[in-house]
């Protein structure tokens, strides 16, 4: 029997992600606060957060698997970076993270609205950022204005021009929903990509 597939996000980029699975979906866009708890770990918060993503809509969607997605940036010294929402405050976070090691967590969860069974799972990644110099920071921002996303760069544009390295298993998850660990989850609710017709 064939499942029924939500997004719940707003998110173009995180659409055309999934997308690329090649199975029929719909998108809903949750409605949830999305601030950290006090002290909470930034891998708590991702994974929280793409909990109550796929949870807000489950009273509406009965009968559905249910995709929540949500990412958590951070500096080596443990500040977050969210998204930034200005031209300022995205200056401000891409000079912070200029020559250092910034940790993405992507936390990932399906919920299975029929079963009330919840999947969940969070995806490090590791980007290098070169040494940028202020004038390339304001040229990137004037040019791709990623102001809707976390740690101020769109990977899937200019945004690799920042990095000197990238580590982790999936560069998917850094534009918002890791496809890997996805496929591993919808297999384990009897839905494999490769398979569907």
């Amino acid at each position: 029997m064939k499942r029924t597939i939500l997004l719940a996000s707003s998110s173009p980029y995180r659409k055309q992600l999934l997308e690329r699975l090649s199975l029929p979906f719909a998108c809903a866009s949750p409605d949830i606060d999305e601030s950290p708890e006090p002290n909470e770990p930034a891998e708590a918060l991702a994974i929280r957060l793409a909990a109550q993503k796929a949870q807000a809509l489950a009273e509406k969607h009965p009968g559905t698997l249910i995709i929540g997605s949500d990412q958590v940036a951070t500096l080596p010294d443990g500040r977050l970076l969210n998204k930034p929402g200005s031209h300022e405050q995205a200056l401000t976070q891409l000079t912070r993270s200029s020559g250092q090691c910034v940790r993405f967590l992507t936390g990932l969860a399906v919920l299975d609205t029929e079963t009330g069974d919840l999947k969940t799972h969070c995806e490090p990644f590791t980007v290098h950022f070169r040494n940028l110099s202020p004038a390339e920071i304001t040229g990137y921002l004037l040019k791709e204005k990623p102001y809707d996303c976390a740690g101020s760069f769109k990977m899937e544009g200019l945004g690799i021009t920042l990095f000197s390295r990238l580590e982790g298993r999936d560069p998917n998850s850094l534009i918002g929903l890791p496809l890997i660990a996805l496929t591993d989850i919808l297999h384990g609710f009897g839905i494999n990509p490769l398979l569907e017709s």
